[in-house]
């Protein structure tokens, strides 16, 4: 133990320099690590969006915001994939062929996707632009037909889009939902707007 008497204002200093060097260094590193991030303005021009489906339940949608818009993501019942195939003589374009180079090679098939279960579309009308609702329950329904099998309903026009987002004929909307570019990270991660060749 020393004899020497403790400098209390030089304690007091040395604690207050080094408290305010530390908070000098957290401030520092937060814009460094916010410019990891996408900025508000990287997004609106594309950036890459990450979603976690790893809630989503069968017969559910998750909205998520790519480029400003809003990107449904839902994961299908196999009652509701069961009835796709049934559905094509009543779709205008039941193999996405009309307009092929706005389409992925994923999305060229009946369930439209990369993966059966999982719907990824963008959630905007091809008629002009509103928004469809979700009507996933089958059966007859107000402003829709007797035979429903469940899908989307612009209320807009009448236009009406299967659990594929595939247009029926005879409707306003003149194609199916878009298909953003999409990749699986893994079983519960989709990053949409990017679709790298392995």
């Amino acid at each position: 133990m020393s004899d020497t008497p403790v400098d209390n204002s030089k304690r007091t200093w040395m604690i207050a320099s080094g408290c305010a060097g530390a908070a000098g260094g957290i401030a520092a590193a937060v814009p460094f690590v916010s410019s990891m991030m996408p900025s508000e303005r990287a997004k609106a021009a594309g950036a890459a969006v990450e979603a976690d489906i790893s809630g989503l339940k069968p017969g559910e949608k998750l909205t998520v915001e790519w480029r400003g818009k809003p990107v449904w993501i839902v994961r299908r019942t196999p009652e509701q994939l069961a009835a796709l195939p049934k559905l094509d003589p009543q779709l205008a374009d039941p193999l996405s062929l009309r307009k092929p180079g706005e389409t992925p090679d994923y999305a060229k098939n009946g369930w439209r996707s990369r993966k059966p279960e999982i719907f990824v579309a963008v959630g905007i009308c091809t008629h002009l632009g509103c928004s469809p609702s979700d009507k996933f329950t089958p059966g007859p329904q107000p402003s829709l037909p007797n035979d429903w099998q469940g899908g989307f309903f612009c209320p807009c026009h009448g236009s009406t889009f299967d659990m594929a987002g595939r247009v029926y004929k005879n409707v306003p909307a003149p194609d199916n939902l878009e298909v953003p570019p999409y990749m699986f990270l893994s079983d519960s991660k989709l990053l949409i707007g990017e679709d790298k060749k392995a």
